[in-house]
């Protein structure tokens, strides 16, 4: 089922998460207790990161270095396919621009194509990798507007080089991500928009956000949208502060602001149990305003809060 069809037919609100990946190495059974832990919410979609691979130079004997490409992460289609065998949940897996080129693009969507997963999210992904380089726009997606069209192309059977691809019996429907903050790059709050609104003409079905906490400047960023006529459901992305740290690091990572009432409150705790607490209530205190603003559902990013996610799902749905 698309996840579209779950939200515009859904009678009450959805609760959906985002997980990542484990470090290689690291067994399933990481991402399986995270899901255990959040089954009784009744998910109707996991999404899964994707994570390029990066280089590092490894010393020799003789004293110089060697760059080398290291995998940290195993692939977003394979968590998918062991999420959806084991729970029947439907899985989202990220497709991203930085690190793949086009044809190991069209290899996860042939994968997936034959797994019947067929719901994706559609980002560009961390360009300040550690030892990212500059892609090449013949053989790489460089905006998520590029990936979005390869994708409406394989949708119509048609590859990468104008290859026909024959057997596509069920097109991909996808989400893509919104920044109420605005994206990084982006020159202008009205910049970001103008991008954005191409992303929803050119068949995005739905919206996540970056996650934010300060939901007036999330609902008034809903509002510009629907005033330029973007129309397709958008939904909250959330994560609880869990640790005393995430004061600059979130910001510094995602650049967000981090709300000076919010942040006063975690400058207070004397350790990261207290600041666990208070990004609860906040995260309670938020979604509970989300919905009755009438948005459509949560999303939660769980890295490193799957426990405090769980404490506000139980207040909420």
């Amino acid at each position: 089922m698309k996840i579209i069809d779950i939200i515009k037919e859904s009678t009450a609100p959805l609760f959906s998460f985002e997980i990542l990946p484990p470090l290689k190495g690291n067994s399933i059974y990481n991402v399986y207790s995270i899901i255990d832990r959040l089954l009784k919410f009744d998910p109707k979609f996991v999404n899964i990161t994707s994570h390029h691979s990066e280089y590092i130079y490894k010393p020799l004997p003789d004293g110089t270095h060697k760059r080398v490409s290291v995998v940290k992460r195993p692939g977003t289609v394979t968590v998918a396919a062991a999420i959806q065998n084991k729970y029947g949940i439907i899985p989202v897996p990220h497709i991203i621009c930085s690190g793949f080129t086009k044809e190991e693009t069209e290899y996860a969507l042939i994968d997936l194509n034959f797994l019947g997963i067929d719901n994706l999210f559609l980002v560009r992904g961390d360009q300040n990798s550690k030892g990212s380089e500059p892609q090449n726009p013949e053989t790489h997606n460089i905006y998520a507007l590029n990936l979005q069209q390869q994708v409406n192309d394989f949708n119509k059977g048609v590859g990468i080089n104008d290859i026909r691809i024959e057997g596509i019996e069920t097109p991909f429907s996808y989400g893509m991500a919104c920044y109420p903050e605005k994206h990084e790059e982006a020159p202008n709050a009205e910049s970001d928009l103008y991008y954005l609104k191409k992303k929803v003409e050119n068949g995005a079905d739905y919206l996540i956000s970056q996650m934010f906490f300060d939901n007036k400047r999330f609902l008034d960023f809903v509002k510009k949208c629907r005033n330029e006529g973007i129309t397709i459901p958008i939904l909250p992305g959330i994560k609880p502060i869990s640790r005393k740290q995430h004061l600059s690091m979130l910001p510094k990572t995602f650049k967000i602001d981090i709300p000076e009432a919010l942040a006063e409150r975690v400058r207070a705790c004397k350790d990261d149990k207290e600041v666990k607490k208070v990004g609860i209530e906040w995260g309670i205190r938020q979604c509970r305003e989300l919905l009755e603003a009438g948005m459509p559902g949560i999303h939660f990013y769980t890295m490193s809060a799957a426990e405090s996610v769980e404490k506000i799902a139980s207040q909420i749905f």
